[in-house]
């Protein structure tokens, strides 16, 4: 990756997911790279950010953002870890448990580069741009876009949302060290591959007219069009954040993720898209979430993981 001093940078709160076992997700691709004698991933500097699964045993107070007050603590010290290792100079590379955790990522970016735009390339079949007003499930793991973006989408509520979530909600949108909020900016954003989203997904989508690629258009045109109209799109952000949902690719691959579905990106599509992004001068961090060993037979997905990290790293 062009000499770039990479950092990896360990999250495993599963906090925001529905299915339980994503915390396993980091130790799974660590094993992986163990076991395969290469050593690709122990290689580099690692530090851990503090999880709070322990209160999963418990019950939330939250319904329409499930242990939303926890996450937000979650957040901000992944935030404070991101822009730590952006000060140091490092590249961060950042194993997470769910994808919730990416929105301390984006506020770690934000808070270094706090006068910046920051470009979001969403690899992922889903949007994750629900707010507690219109999620169906509760899970905050659909919520990163949106608080990043600082919305609510009250317009589309399917969800009477009580004060305590929204204080939380509030500090969601608001974390990180600077409180900055919105973070990012729906111009500023491209989805890949997306195929699983709620009506109210789409017409956010629509209203903000953020930019995406369905698989259909990725079979199109190809991966390699997508990467290279991807970074054409972001020309005019200063850096460009990428975050790679292993639920982006096909379940052929590998169902060892909480919510697989079908028509995702193939193994050698999903090499060739992350190879072009991260080889990219302004490309400053990548995040890879959302494995779930617990769903898998013999570490399928961080073994898919892993060669993929062999070919970007």
């Amino acid at each position: 990756m062009n000499g770039r001093k990479i950092k990896i940078i360990e999250v495993t709160s599963e906090l925001g997911a529905g299915t339980r076992g994503a915390s396993l997700g980091p130790a799974a691709l660590r094993y992986a790279d163990l076991n395969k004698g290469r050593k690709r991933i122990s290689r580099f500097n690692t530090s851990k950010v503090s999880d709070l699964n322990y209160v999963l045993g418990k019950p939330t107070a939250y319904e329409h953002g499930k242990n939303i007050d926890s996450i937000a603590q979650v957040i901000n010290a992944i935030a404070l870890e991101v822009e730590r290792s952006l000060s140091d100079g490092d590249f961060p590379v950042i194993f997470s448990g769910d994808h919730s955790n990416a929105a301390g990522s984006i506020a770690g970016i934000k808070n270094f580069y706090d006068d910046k735009r920051i470009g979001v390339v969403w690899v992922d079949a889903h949007a994750d741009i629900h707010s507690p007003h219109t999620t169906p499930s509760g899970n905050v793991h659909g919520m990163p876009i949106a608080a990043s973006l600082g919305i609510d989408n009250k317009q589309r509520a399917i969800n009477d949302v009580d004060a305590d979530t929204q204080e939380c909600w509030e500090e969601l949108k608001y974390a990180g060290s600077k409180g900055i909020s919105p973070k990012i900016l729906p111009q500023d954003i491209v989805y890949i591959d997306i195929r699983d989203l709620e009506r109210q997904e789409w017409d956010i989508i629509d209203e903000l007219d953020i930019e995406f690629y369905t698989p259909k258009e990725v079979q199109e045109i190809g991966i390699e069009k997508v990467a290279k109209e991807t970074l054409d799109y972001l020309k005019d952000c200063d850096m460009i954040y990428v975050s790679f949902d292993v639920d982006s690719m096909d379940p052929s691959v590998s169902e060892g993720t909480g919510t697989p579905y079908p028509d995702g990106l193939k193994l050698h599509e999903a090499k060739t898209l992350l190879y072009h992004l991260l080889k990219y001068p302004k490309t400053v961090a990548f995040e890879i979430t959302e494995i779930n060993p617990l769903l898998d037979k013999e570490n399928k997905m961080a073994k898919a993981v892993l060669e993929i990290l062999e070919e970007v790293l």
